[in-house]
């Protein structure tokens, strides 16, 4: 699974998780995602960083070469829910795009 892949996946997650009472942060884990940790921080780092989800921490240390990731109350943000629209929009583009694109070579 590629890395945007894996980012929508988790962002989708989190939207899901809006009507919920309590989130499962299992759900989002390493484990659950199928990563390594290594992977799992960078990319959870990634997203608290730039700002797509929010309520989590995120530091260095001398010791380990990825940074340390801990999750206190994972929520999706407003940056979060415009990542996810733009996406399956695009997504819906190229859907359409192959199929012209499959029509026209039918036709030929």
């Amino acid at each position: 699974m590629d890395d945007f892949r894996i980012i929508y996946k988790i962002l989708r997650i989190l939207q899901n998780s809006m009507d919920l009472e309590e989130f499962d942060r299992n759900s989002i884990s390493a484990e659950a995602l199928g990563l390594s940790v290594p992977k799992w921080s960078r990319l959870m780092a990634m997203l608290l960083k730039e700002g797509y989800i929010s309520g989590g921490e995120t530091w260095n240390t001398m010791n380990c070469g990825y940074p340390r990731v801990v999750l206190s109350r994972p929520e999706l943000t407003l940056k979060g829910l415009e990542y996810l629209e733009e996406n399956s929009l695009m997504k819906k583009a190229a859907d359409l795009a192959k199929g012209i694109v499959g029509t026209a070579a039918n036709m030929i």
